[in-house]
C-alpha cells in the first residue's frame, strides 16, 4: 500500500465530508430563516427546531474543518517503527486476512477504498486504536469483539 496515495485519498474524503456538511448547513440555515417557519403561536416550534438543526450542522462544518487541520499535521509526522498517529498499519488475522488502518487524530470510522482494498481510519481513543498504539511490526496481540477473541499481528507500519 502506497502511503502517499492513501494520504491523497484521505484528503479527498475529508474535503468531500466538508462539502457535504457545508451543503447541509446551508439547507438547514435556509429552512430556519424561511418566512414559512415563523411561529404562528406558542406551540408552533418548527422554526425553533430548524434553528437547532442549523446550529448542529454549523458545528458539523466546524468539526470537518478541524479534522482537515489535524490530519494535515498527522500527514507530516515522520514514519516511526512504532504505531503512532499518522501511521498506516497492516494487520493480519489468524486466517491470513489483511486489514489496513490509518491512525488519525479524528474522524474515526471514515474509510476509503483504493482499488480492492479498504483503509479504515482509527483514532487512538478507539478500542483497536488503543491496542495498536506503540506496537511494532511483528507484534501479536489479542482483540476481543462481540465476545470473540482474535489474535492479530502487525504486518507493516508506514
Amino acid at each position: 500500500m502506497n502511503k502517499p496515495h492513501v494520504i491523497e485519498c484521505l484528503r479527498f474524503a475529508l474535503e468531500a465530508q466538508l462539502t457535504t456538511a457545508q451543503a447541509a448547513a446551508k439547507t438547514a440555515h435556509d429552512t430556519a430563516t424561511h418566512e414559512e417557519n415563523i411561529a404562528e403561536n406558542k406551540y408552533d416550534t418548527l422554526g425553533l427546531e430548524a434553528a437547532y438543526l442549523a446550529q448542529g450542522q454549523a458545528q458539523r462544518v466546524n468539526d470537518c474543518h478541524l479534522s482537515i487541520i489535524e490530519f494535515e499535521k498527522a500527514f507530516k509526522i515522520a514514519v516511526s517503527s512504532k504505531v503512532a498517529i499518522g501511521s498506516l498499519v497492516c494487520i493480519c488475522d489468524e486466517d491470513e486476512n489483511l486489514k489496513w488502518y490509518f491512525l488519525g487524530p479524528l474522524s474515526g470510522g471514515l474509510s476509503i477504498k483504493i482499488k480492492d482494498t479498504t483503509v479504515y481510519v482509527l483514532t487512538p481513543l478507539s478500542p483497536l486504536g488503543k491496542l495498536l498504539m506503540n506496537k511494532q511490526q511483528g507484534d501479536e496481540f489479542s482483540f476481543t469483539i462481540a465476545n470473540k477473541s482474535l489474535l492479530l499481528e502487525i504486518v507493516s507500519i508506514s
